[in-house]
């Protein structure tokens, strides 16, 4: 039986999720917004009500042509006549479901690793249902909690195996991330056939409006969705070009940048945006995002003054930026140093969308491992550990992974959209000894993103290569720049003596300055 998981209801009626309500009028109605298969589950309830219950709810079903299928209980599936049944890893075996099932029956295996999916489609599953993508409040298991990149490896894994079978990913999902979990778990020749709700259908107020939502968002490209260019036979040349032409429309139209940034570099990063012709917002408040992203500029998270209250006002800007579809850029500033920010990071990799992530070394490896990694100190970028390959395949493999851009900063920075690796030879060493001037990278790098969507990697590199020519301009002022202190002031004037020219269409300083090339991984 071909069955359509696009939109997959799974029922709950603890009071918790389904209240007050009642469990076969929220199925009917979330059938009617567009609900494609359902799914009976109830842990408690002796078999007489579970056979009652599931009896009920199988009429309602055929009316719609849709599948029921029973969690756990092959013995409730026969007395209804439901169309199948879902098992968990601790359940029924598949040999034995299908000797008692009918010939057609769908029988669907929970699965939260590779082993476990791959032994459930050689042992006859028709689907699997992959997760838990997120934690929830019906799921106590976090081992079994492996976000979207756990589910795109999964999904990798089947897509070399001889059988196909259909996925869906299961936990935490509603209408906030499900065109991210969709497009972030898709693997390169596989990807979701949909999604598993519970709560954000069965405790709505109106279940057929969420049911209608969600099959929305679920059929509809993301506003966020980065376009992957393969690369061009002289990639190089063509966006050498172009770096002019971005500088210019970012000069000439003041996108705005909402800048959750650290206090320590406030200041520098708000002037500096003023001289490269951005306008800047530095507010760490995350209730005035919503105000804010209509205007259509991007967000910068970064969390090198993290507080208590930090992750909850990130969460609520993230939500409201990626809604509007706009870009938004993390900087994991220190993430290695503590478990507290280890586990920031985690949360904000699972509350929203990134653009852009940037960070140094450790920063990028460590946001990769999501893991103790290597302990990092502070929030200096240390010692290199990696080389020049190491770093570009390290860019590459995050950035396919999340399905975004990544930067990489350093001596020499490298820059992916998991398909195109650029090596950046600009800049000076002074930089790394200037409090801010990496932040700000984060603050450009946004602009960028706004002022030029039609190739993201393209604007962040320009607005990263802008930057360096105008450290290269300032410590070229020998007149003026002695060290760190009077490096400051010297440049910001530079960027802003770019910004004027640019703004004039005159591209004089960036004429055989930029050091750009592509790394072959």
């Amino acid at each position: 039986m071909t069955v359509d998981l696009s939109l997959y209801l799974v029922t709950d009626s603890t009071p918790a999720i389904l209240g007050n309500g009642d469990l076969c009028k929220v199925v009917e109605e979330s059938l009617k917004g567009g609900v494609t298969v359902v799914q009976y589950r109830d842990k408690t309830s002796d078999t007489g009500v579970l056979v009652e219950t599931a009896k009920k709810l199988h009429a309602i079903t055929q009316r719609y042509n849709v599948p029921l299928l029973i969690n756990d209980r092959v013995d409730v599936a026969l007395a209804s006549g439901a169309e199948g049944v879902h098992l968990g890893q601790d359940d029924m075996d598949i040999g034995t479901a299908k000797k008692l099932l009918k010939e057609d029956a769908i029988i669907g295996i929970s699965a939260s690793s590779i082993e476990e999916a791959v032994t459930a489609v050689e042992n006859g599953a028709d689907y699997l249902g992959i997760g838990t993508t997120f934690a929830t409040p019906t799921k106590t298991n976090t081992k079994s909690i492996i976000g979207t990149a756990g589910v795109k490896k999964i999904l990798d894994a089947l897509s070399h195996l001889d059988r196909s079978v259909g996925t869906v990913a299961i936990g935490g999902i509603n209408t906030r991330n499900v065109q991210r979990v969709i497009y972030q778990s898709a693997a390169p020749t596989k990807h979701l056939d949909g999604v598993a709700i519970v709560s954000a259908i069965m405790a709505a107020e109106d279940p057929e409006s969420a049911a209608k939502e969600l099959k929305g968002l679920i059929t509809t490209r993301p506003t966020f969705a980065v376009d992957v260019l393969a690369p061009r036979k002289n990639e190089e040349e063509l966006l050498l070009a172009r770096i002019p032409e971005v500088v210019q429309r970012v000069a000439s139209t003041h996108p705005l940048v909402h800048n959750m940034i650290n206090f320590v570099v406030v200041n520098f990063v708000a002037n500096m945006a003023l001289a490269a012709g951005i306008s800047p917002i530095m507010s760490p408040y995350g209730d005035e995002a919503k105000d804010l992203a209509v205007h259509n500029g991007a967000l910068l998270i970064n969390m090198g003054t993290l507080t208590s209250t930090s992750i909850p006002e990130y969460l609520k800007a993230l939500t409201a930026y990626n809604t509007n579809g706009n870009p938004v850029v993390l900087d994991p500033v220190g993430v290695g140093a503590t478990n507290i920010r280890r586990n920031a990071v985690t949360t904000l990799l699972a509350g929203g969308y990134f653009t852009l992530i940037k960070g140094n070394e450790r920063e990028i490896k460590e946001v990769f491992q999501r893991s103790g990694g290597e302990s990092q100190r502070g929030v200096d970028s240390g010692p290199t550990t990696m080389d020049d390959h190491a770093k570009a395949t390290l860019v590459r493999d995050l950035a396919r992974r999340e399905r975004n851009i990544v930067l990489l900063t350093g001596a020499v920075d490298y820059l992916s959209d998991g398909n195109r690796v650029i090596a950046v030879e600009n800049g000076h060493e002074i930089l790394g000894r200037a409090t801010g001037t990496g932040c700000a990278i984060g603050t450009i790098s946004g602009a960028y993103l706004v002022a030029y969507p039609e190739d993201k990697l393209l604007a962040v590199l320009a607005g990263l290569v802008m930057y360096e020519i105008a450290a290269e301009n300032a410590v070229a002022s020998k007149d003026r720049v002695r060290g760190s202190g009077s490096f400051v002031p010297t440049f910001l004037d530079e960027i802003d003596i770019i910004r004027g020219k640019a703004e004039k269409g005159d591209h004089s300083w960036f004429e055989k300055r930029a050091k750009i090339r592509i790394v072959d991984v």
